[in-house]
């Protein structure tokens, strides 16, 4: 005859196999350094420097808004952002904290 008679495989032993588990063990590893450690290593600076932030600073609102500090509470800073232009702002609205003289050079 042309066509081979396909036989039944053996049954495979119903044991638990950690080898299966491996790839999925990997991948989460790999995930956990390359993508949630350093992300939250990222906010745990974002959060001190927020915290950091004092009269004086110079700072860049998450909306692109350059503005030096006047007044700090513990939830919103009052930045001035022109002569005599202040605007209340909350504290995670901060983008990044400047160098002093920043905003000297730009005006």
């Amino acid at each position: 005859m042309l066509i081979t008679p396909a036989y039944a495989a053996p049954a495979q032993p119903a044991g638990f196999e950690l080898m299966s588990f491996v790839p999925m063990i990997i991948i989460f590893v790999l995930f956990y350094f390359l993508l949630i450690r350093p992300q939250q290593k990222r906010m745990k600076e974002q959060k001190a420097m927020i915290d950091a932030i004092a009269k004086g600073d110079e700072v860049v609102t998450n909306g692109g808004v350059l503005g030096r500090v006047v007044k700090a509470s513990e939830q919103y800073l009052t930045v001035e952002v022109a002569d005599g232009v202040e605007m209340v702002v909350q504290r995670v609205a901060i983008a990044n904290k400047l160098e002093k003289g920043t905003l000297k050079a730009q005006r």
